[in-house]
């Protein structure tokens, strides 16, 4: 059909340019963010393109979103200025006539970002992790030097070495790490007694079996399936994000239908300034449930129906508060009582 295929290029166009110009802000940022971890020694230099990689598939998603709905908002904002809205309504075609063809450009750019968020989220936070964790303990090695107390590169460690080895092997004698102001649990298994030691100061001969044992992975390098396993708050709290994220964009294309509505007789802008509006706010309460949820205070299910329920419905409302706005106007009954 004409009007579909209409659409649908105007749409896939729009994408393509707000992309190229999202995508651009963003891999700009993210290559001074990268420069700047390497110059501050918090990865290896051989590292920055890889990591810059990582970055970018993490914020790729978020991109995809943004751009998708600001695409949207452009190719129905200048239909409205052009008034070819106006030709398609007297077509008797509605606004929410364009809810099919909108979908059926966007539904690939949402299965991308579902696979994104679900699969190589988690992955390229487990490569970031472990390329700054090898490089930070490899620097502490390197700073090690006999006789010396050194501090590690974040700055929370000091350790001693007393005396290199002699052999071929490179390794030390005798070594020490210091802390201060922290706490220590630990577990014996034998007994199952627990112990919770708080001090202000921690002396520990390396080597030994005093020292706490290693935390748990962050939840954002855990696999969605182990998420979903493993259970708990901080767990759900991660998941309800990465959902978040995916219902979010289905969302937002929705309320980009009724958001882009423009009088072509003002050269105003006020229909792009309360889509960002809307942007910041959705998901900005998108971060505030999946906190709620991390904490305990919040079920996943009830955060993840009552703000993305609560968003589609008022997408809707203003698709069809749009549509059959001329009709209910209270002016234009007037105008008609009068005409009358």
């Amino acid at each position: 059909m004409l009007f579909d295929s209409t659409v649908r290029k105007e749409l896939a166009r729009s994408f393509a340019a707000t992309l190229m110009v999202i995508l651009t802000i963003f891999m700009t940022n993210l290559v001074i963010r990268t420069l700047g971890l390497a110059a501050n020694g918090a990865v290896a230099p051989q590292d920055v393109v890889f990591i810059f990689t990582l970055l970018g598939l993490q914020t790729l998603p978020t991109i995809l979103s943004l751009s998708l709905f600001i695409g949207v908002i452009l190719t129905l904002g200048r239909m409205y200025r052009e008034s070819e809205m106006a030709i398609w309504f007297s077509s008797g075609i509605g606004l929410a006539r364009f809810i099919r063809p909108v979908v059926a450009t966007s539904w690939p750019i949402i299965v991308l970002i579902g696979i994104l968020m679900l699969f190589v989220w988690p992955w390229s936070y487990m490569q970031y992790n472990d390329l700054r964790q090898r490089f930070e303990q490899r620097a502490d090695v390197l700073r090690a030097s006999p006789g010396q107390f050194q501090a590690s590169g974040d700055g929370r460690r000091v350790f001693f070495v007393e005396k290199a080895a002699s052999g071929a092997s490179g390794g030390g004698r005798n070594v020490f790490l210091v802390l201060d102001s922290g706490h220590m649990e630990q577990n014996d298994k034998a007994s199952g007694e627990h112990t919770h030691v708080e001090f202000r100061n921690y002396r520990v001969h390396a080597g030994t079996s005093n020292a706490p044992p290693s935390g748990a992975p962050s939840p954002r390098a855990v696999d969605t399936v182990d998420l979903i396993l493993t259970g708990g708050p901080a767990y759900m709290g991660e998941l309800t994000w990465r959902l978040g994220l995916i219902l979010g964009a289905t969302n937002l294309l929705f309320m980009g239908i009724s958001l882009s509505a423009a009088n072509p007789r003002r050269a105003s802008n006020w229909g792009l300034l309360f889509a960002a509006l809307a942007f910041v706010i959705y998901y900005n309460l998108l971060n505030l449930t999946q906190a709620w949820v991390g904490s305990g205070r919040l079920n996943i299910v009830v955060a993840l129906v009552g703000l993305h329920g609560a968003a589609f419905l008022l997408a809707l409302g203003l698709i069809w508060w749009r549509e059959h706005a001329t009709v209910i106007h209270p002016m234009n009954l007037l105008l008609r009582r009068r005409a009358a």
